[in-house]
């Protein structure tokens, strides 16, 4: 009796064993024929497995297979008994016996596959989630939704797939129905990471980003109370770097919700960082007259200055009745202050102004000595200092004592970004004395800086000295362009522009003569003079335009032509011209958004 039982027993474990590989081996025989595209024989092992039990990725390889060698009777006869005989999966049976129908070119009976597979599907909401993925995948969006509605329908929830949904209705071009699922997605769940992450990725459209504004705006007049809106609206004008509107919303929150002008702070802050000193410094103006007694006070007022100093060093020419303004704004903030370490910064930017835009170089390093001492248990801030007084000794021609402070610098700050800077300009301090190998022996070694600006910075000026060196045994036209850069470094512009002159004369057929007339339309732009600006870059486009700089200077001839010489047809013909001759140029978005506000198109 127990030998029996033995003997039995390991015959039913030896079958199982031999069953299990059995099917191992028609499952790795079906995806080999499937993998050869040999359909026939894929077919009677697909049929087997599926037999023995459902697999989805089994039935979508069947049914491929079924579309491609037209086998069509033999596939509804097998979809007819695999219903019959395996009712829970039959909802995915007849979702592919509907793509079958579509494949010959039966619509209507494809669809009517499709309501039966909702219909088997029956209460099972995940199932009929896994549903609409599957229609959208074979491209079937209104399907799609019809399983997801249906899934709201049999579990009576309305709150029910919303970012499916959301999906869906952007397959569909329906964009208010999508933002309608995403924003009352939003509300419920107060989950507004999501959803921004969403809309960035669907409301990519010219017409459905002026949807989401309106949108937002009627949301925001209906419920005043629900901040969701709000932080919505301001987030979306951020993106479009349309600081003033974000400006309006963020005040009016600030105000209701009392935060006490922290996120107006930020606000400004960003707009600085992208370079919209306008709306920085009126976001600053705002925090200095509504908290005049807050802890932000000292920083806005003395940001505001800063906001408009950055706007008067970046509209050229310069002019220094308006840097003799600032530096006045700057010593009332001083005077009601005090010298402390709420005002150092003040201090250094004082110096720095009298330095670099007054040549007043005496008044400049006595200033920048009181901000050091007063500021003197402040570490980073005394490094920063000690480069700006770098700057300024080698403005006043003393690159002995400037590289002295770098290298106090470099050795201070070793493994912060403040040392890669400090060793940055110690190597173009090499570079304006005409040591070329030392300086881009320092320079490869930027390259890998931690700080993609300074490692971008090191690129481009190491690119430029192995280039334009090496070509004659004395590096005389480099020698002579360095000196260019380092009077422009001085602020004499005018001095530089005769040098560069000069230099395209007698450098006409050597390889730094489109950098030569580059350095030229640029420094000319910043004395406004943008005619000789425009020759210059029409000089270079003409002789350069397949080197590196082409795209460059089409730019830029496109761009004074629309913001200084009023010329609109010719800015858009430059614009269109750049599009379509450098498609990979990293200025092709910008001349697009350019090109279509000049054409009037609605850009926000």
């Amino acid at each position: 009796m127990k030998k029996g039982f033995k003997r039995l027993l390991i015959y039913i474990i030896l079958s199982g064993a031999g069953a299990a590989a059995q099917a191992q081996t028609e499952k790795e025989m079906a995806e080999e024929y499937y993998k050869k595209d040999d359909c026939s024989k894929a077919l009677t092992y697909y049929t087997t497995l599926l037999k023995a039990g459902f697999d989805k990725g089994y039935l979508k390889n069947y049914t491929n297979c079924i579309t491609k060698t037209k086998s069509w009777n033999e596939a509804e006869q097998f979809f007819k008994k695999q219903i019959k005989n395996d009712a829970f999966n039959s909802a995915w049976y007849y979702i592919y016996w509907g793509v079958l129908m579509n494949a010959q070119g039966k619509a209507q009976e494809a669809e009517k596959k499709n309501e039966q597979a909702l219909t088997a599907s029956g209460l099972r909401i995940d199932l009929k989630r896994d549903m609409a993925d599957e229609f959208r995948s074979a491209g079937q969006p209104e399907w799609a939704k019809n399983a997801l509605m249906n899934g709201r329908e049999v579990s009576k929830r309305n709150d029910l797939f919303q970012l499916e949904l959301a999906s869906v209705y952007r397959d569909l071009n329906e964009p208010e129905k999508m933002i309608d699922e995403l924003l009352s997605y939003g509300t419920r769940y107060q989950n507004i990471e999501v959803v921004q992450n969403m809309l960035q990725d669907f409301t990519k459209d010219e017409k459905e980003q002026a949807l989401l504004e309106k949108v937002l705006y009627d949301k925001i007049q209906k419920f005043p109370n629900e901040g969701f809106y709000n932080e919505l609206l301001i987030w979306y004008q951020v993106q479009k770097k349309d600081f003033y509107k974000a400006f309006i919303q963020e005040r009016a929150l600030d105000k209701r919700f009392k935060h006490n002008g922290t996120r107006l702070y930020n606000l400004a802050m960003l707009a600085l960082q992208n370079e919209d000193y306008v709306n920085a410094g009126a976001i600053f103006d705002h925090l200095v007259k509504e908290y005049p007694k807050g802890q932000l006070y000292p920083v806005a007022r003395r940001m505001a200055i800063f906001s408009r100093e950055e706007q008067v060093k970046n509209t050229y020419p310069v002019k220094r009745d308006e840097v003799q303004k600032l530096l006045g704004q700057y010593q009332q903030l001083v005077d009601e202050l005090g010298v402390s370490l709420r005002t150092i910064e003040a201090l250094r930017n004082m110096a720095t102004l009298n330095a670099f835009y007054l040549d007043d170089f005496k008044k400049a390093i006595e200033i920048m000595q009181t901000a050091i001492e007063a500021g003197k248990q402040e570490k980073m801030f005394v490094d920063k200092c000690k480069l700006d007084l770098g700057d300024i000794y080698l403005l006043q021609g003393e690159p002995w004592e400037a590289s002295l402070l770098y290298s106090q610098v470099e050795k201070s700050q070793k493994d912060d970004v403040l040392g890669y800077e400090a060793k940055l300009r110690n190597a173009k301090l090499h570079y304006f004395k005409g040591d070329f190998a030392l300086a881009k022996e320092v320079l490869d070694i930027l390259k890998k800086a931690t700080s993609r600006e300074i490692a971008n910075d090191a690129n481009e000026l190491s690119l430029l000295i192995m280039d334009n060196t090496g070509l004659d045994s004395s590096e005389t036209a480099m020698k002579e362009y360095s000196n260019v850069e380092l009077l422009l470094f001085q602020n004499k512009k005018y001095e530089a522009i005769e040098s560069l002159k000069h230099l395209y004369e007698k450098y006409q057929e050597h390889s730094l003569s489109d950098e030569i007339l580059w350095l030229m339309a640029k420094t000319y732009v910043k004395l406004d003079s943008n005619q000789q600006a425009m020759a210059s870059l029409k000089l270079l486009y003409s002789k350069f335009s397949i080197d590196i700089l082409g795209d460059d200077a089409l730019f830029e001839m496109a761009r004074l032509n629309q913001e200084k010489l009023n010329n609109k047809d010719e800015a858009m013909k430059l614009y269109q011209e750049l599009m379509e001759k450098y498609p990979g140029s990293i200025f092709v978005a910008e001349s697009r958004k350019r090109f279509r506000i000049l054409r009037g198109d609605v850009v926000n």
